[in-house]
């Protein structure tokens, strides 16, 4: 604070016989036209539209006109070099004028108006200001409004103007998603602010922070789009949105929790019309792509890909689908939800509200003369059963299962009343597999992996005489925006269940022994995956590192 205070408020002298400001304290429940005549302060019937300086120097001018603006009843109007002009209903609230002083660092001339008023100048600058995110959003990519807006509109009765820009904003975040990869949208109310984030290849980025006062209206325009209950704030909802964005489906699956703040929501996107990945581009190569090659023309049995949530599973047993794809057999799947249309298969969504479950979708699949069955995944013994009995009778079944590694996912079907010998006689191979960036290759940097690292991804230092490898750069880079990683690659390890681990099965060993039997037969891990990956310069060390940091 200067020593030399500039004044608070500027305002003409006051009439002969007026009373002071003290006086008025109490005089709560006067109009504000009679406070302002007391004050000496100009009043002001119909405000100009309001153009607020927006250089301050300490603060945040949403705020200011947002959560500020609201609860004091005040807001700035007019600005130059020399002062700020600001309106109030409030005029004795003395305190809020020093703080808009702080703010700008400049003196405060303070004008009077009713609250109807103060409340559209607020409205006004909120509009203006959630145009000019959606075209900041928008022109980031070299989009303009209208090319976002286009695909995603969608009729809402009675919509108001003022909501237009809501409209806009949403659209253009979604737009801006889908042109970014994003995999999924979060919008986050926090105490003072609205964050969104996009997940980009796994790795979530703050892209805009707004004024915490236009969370309940994208939540509500959200909600509109999606069909869900816009006055139910209370509990988790679930929806979804079918668009097209630049000619392209996608579905959009939407989820609102509340909390303490207000909903947070999160917004999936499915690339309908997104083509099935080969293995190459799955990172399915080598050994392991030679194996699946083959197990997946076997007649029967089963084919189990394990890993956490996120880490392309369904994306790896589509791929095999589309592999062996032909007019001679009668594919069948039930998966929640359907994520890609595959030509030529028979695809079954689930829907748990009519009992429709993959264990009854499972059971209506056999009677359809099935030759390959995909179940999304098996949750339970009831469809872990089935599946085993679907396998046993001539079937070929593949689906997932959420384990930490493919070993794992042997003892969960025993943990979960399958018995051994069933396990050992219709599981065919189980594969585990993570995801792990790929290295921007316009702004990697090569450089050798010292003794340590190589220790770290399980390779021994006195075995290895080329030890190139790269890492991410620190270049300014447009290709990747600098964010050094470019798309997405999967790591593997395949289980093969031959003679030693199905001994180990059938003794109801765990899951370091049957990796054990497995590797005498040239079992190789996640780890050793990853490790040739880096090598190749596809990845870096601390990804593999991160992705296998369970092994």
């Amino acid at each position: 604070m200067p020593p030399n205070r500039t004044p608070i408020v500027e305002k003409e002298s006051s009439p002969p016989g007026a009373p002071s400001h003290s006086s008025v304290t109490n005089n709560k429940f006067l109009p504000p036209r009679v406070i302002s005549q007391m004050l000496g302060l100009p009043y002001i019937d119909k405000l100009p539209e309001p153009k607020p300086p927006r250089n301050l120097k300490r603060g945040d001018f949403d705020r200011l006109v947002g959560s500020w603006g609201k609860q004091y009843s005040v807001v700035p109007i007019e600005g130059d070099e020399q002062r700020v002009i600001v309106a109030t209903s409030e005029p004795l609230n003395t305190q809020i004028f020093d703080e808009i002083r702080l703010c700008y660092d400049l003196p405060v001339k303070v004008v009077v108006t009713s609250s109807d008023e103060v409340a559209k100048a607020i409205n006004a600058i909120r509009t203006s200001l959630m145009n000019d995110r959606s075209a900041q959003l928008s022109d980031e990519k070299g989009n303009n409004n209208q090319e976002s807006d286009a695909p995603l509109k969608i009729d809402v009765t009675d919509a108001e103007d003022d909501d237009a820009p809501i409209i806009r904003f949403v659209n253009a975040i979604i737009f801006k998603a889908s042109s970014e990869r994003a995999s999924d949208v979060h919008i986050e109310p926090y105490e003072d602010s609205l964050k969104v984030r996009f997940r980009v290849d796994g790795i979530l980025h703050e892209v805009s922070s707004e004024d915490r006062g236009f969370h309940a209206a994208i939540v509500s325009r959200i909600k509109v789009m999606s069909g869900l209950n816009i006055a139910e704030k209370r509990l988790p909802q679930d929806g979804r949105i079918g668009i097209k964005i630049a000619g392209k489906e996608v579905d959009i699956r939407v989820s609102t929790v509340p909390t303490q703040f207000g909903e947070r929501v999160v917004m999936r996107l499915l690339d309908k019309t997104a083509t099935v990945l080969d293995f190459e581009q799955l990172g399915i190569t080598g050994r392991v792509g030679d194996l699946v090659n083959k197990l997946i023309t076997k007649p029967n049995g089963i084919i189990l890909v394990t890993g956490p949530t996120g880490s392309g599973k369904t994306t790896t047993l589509y791929s095999c689908l589309a592999k062996i794809n032909s007019p001679e057999l009668n594919i069948l799947t039930v998966e929640d939800p359907i994520e890609y249309q595959l030509s030529g298969i028979g695809q079954m969504q689930v829907n748990p509200k009519i009992n429709f479950t993959f264990a009854s979708g499972l059971r209506a699949i056999l009677r359809q003369d099935p030759d390959v069955v995909m179940v999304g995944e098996i949750r339970d013994q009831e469809t872990a059963e089935i599946a085993i009995q679907a396998s046993l009778t001539g079937h070929l079944v593949l689906s997932t299962l959420h384990t930490n590694d493919s070993a794992g996912a042997v003892t969960r079907l025993i943990d979960m009343g399958i018995e051994p010998f069933l396990v050992s006689s219709s599981v065919l191979a189980v594969m585990a597999q993570r995801l792990v960036r790929r290295l921007c290759v316009a702004c990697r940097e090569e450089y050798q992996l010292s003794d340590a690292e190589l220790i770290e991804i399980g390779v021994n230092p006195s075995q290895i005489t080329i030890r190139r490898a790269f890492r991410p750069g620190t270049k300014e880079c447009q290709l990747c925006q600098n964010l050094r990683y470019l798309g997405r690659t999967g790591i593997h390890e395949l289980l093969l269940v031959d003679d030693p681990v199905r001994s180990a099965i059938l003794q109801r060993l765990d899951s370091s022994s049957i990796k054990r039997a497995a590797t005498t037969q040239g079992f190789l891990t996640l780890r050793d995956d990853g490790a040739n990956k880096i090598f190749q310069g596809v990845t870096s060390v601390e990804e593999v590192l991160l992705a296998t940091h369970e092994e």
